[in-house]
């Protein structure tokens, strides 16, 4: 999982600022790739844990850093979810 691309998305989008010279990205394609990212880290802690307790490969350190790197990314993407949708109701809220 990339975690600097996707914290340079998200703060590129934040921003509300893109860099010239970067290819434009739009917001859906964006959001796909965060989704992505974070379904593909799950699916890797889960195939390492699923190794090391049924083919007794692995190691546990493997699986426990699979696991937070998982954690992790999934609450990131909680959190910014959760600042788009705060500035959703914001936005909703401003008189016409």
């Amino acid at each position: 999982m990339n975690v600097t691309a996707l914290t340079s998305s998200v703060s590129s989008i934040l921003a509300g600022t893109a860099n010239s010279a970067a290819p434009q990205v739009s917001f859906s394609d964006a959001l796909n790739s965060a989704v992505n990212q974070v379904e593909n880290s799950q699916a890797t802690a889960q195939s390492t844990a699923m190794d090391l307790l049924a083919n007794g490969t692995g190691d546990v350190h493997n699986v426990a850093l699979a696991a937070q790197r998982a954690e992790l990314s999934m609450e990131l993407f909680q959190q910014v979810r959760n600042k788009f949708v705060q500035a959703y109701q914001e936005i909703m809220k401003m008189p016409m």
